[in-house]
């Protein structure tokens, strides 16, 4: 895990936060979580995200994006103040590990 100051994942409208490397039967890949302000601020960013992935496919049940950046899966959600990803798996894959991190959140 690393701890990214600012612009994570390189994006501007992004502040710093949490990086994380996993390797599990799945596949390799990453997550991010940042806290913002509150609520309404993750929320800002959310949308912030389904801009810089016009492609994205919005995931209802979770109120997140699922696309690509920079040639990599996406899968980003917000919860409360908490912002969140999971980078490099497919859909499927990105959404059941998404469910079991908003838990945890």
């Amino acid at each position: 895990m690393q701890l990214v100051p600012d612009h994570l994942l390189g994006k501007d409208f992004m502040p710093g936060g949490n990086l994380a490397d996993y390797k599990t039967a799945d596949g390799e890949y990453q997550m991010f979580l940042m806290e913002a302000g509150d609520a309404r601020a993750a929320a800002f960013m959310l949308l912030d995200w389904k801009s810089a992935m016009p492609e994205a496919k919005y995931i209802a049940h979770m109120g997140g994006y699922f696309g690509t950046d920079q040639g990599k899966r996406l899968y980003v959600f917000s919860k409360g103040p908490y912002l969140a990803a999971i980078i490099g798996l497919s859909m499927e894959k990105a959404d059941a590990e998404g469910r079991r991190f908003a838990a945890r959140l």
